[in-house]
């Protein structure tokens, strides 16, 4: 039903936008621009249904990525430090 994932940047970071990627190419971004600024621990819980209206088979999920910018345009020239943690997925009820 939904993916969660934690996350926590640095502020000496750019302001860049998060993403997670499923299967190389469904990308859902976090709502937050400056989500790489964020220095406390968040949460980003992300509807499954987003991956699956662009075409990913759930049942059929071979890899996710994390990201910071644009995946379809990416920049060179980046740098800063970002912590994940506590990837889950959690089935409906």
């Amino acid at each position: 039903n939904r993916l969660t994932i934690w996350f926590r940047g640095n502020s000496d970071n750019a302001a860049e936008t998060l993403y997670v990627a499923l299967n190389g190419s469904a990308v859902v971004t976090n709502d937050n621009p400056e989500a790489a600024l964020t220095t406390d621990w968040t949460e980003w819980n992300i509807d499954l249904q987003a991956f699956a209206d662009q075409g990913v088979n759930l049942a059929n999920v071979n890899t996710i990525g994390l990201g910071l910018g644009n995946k379809k345009n990416p920049l060179a020239g980046g740098s800063g430090t970002m912590y994940f943690d506590d990837i889950q997925l959690h089935p409906e009820p």
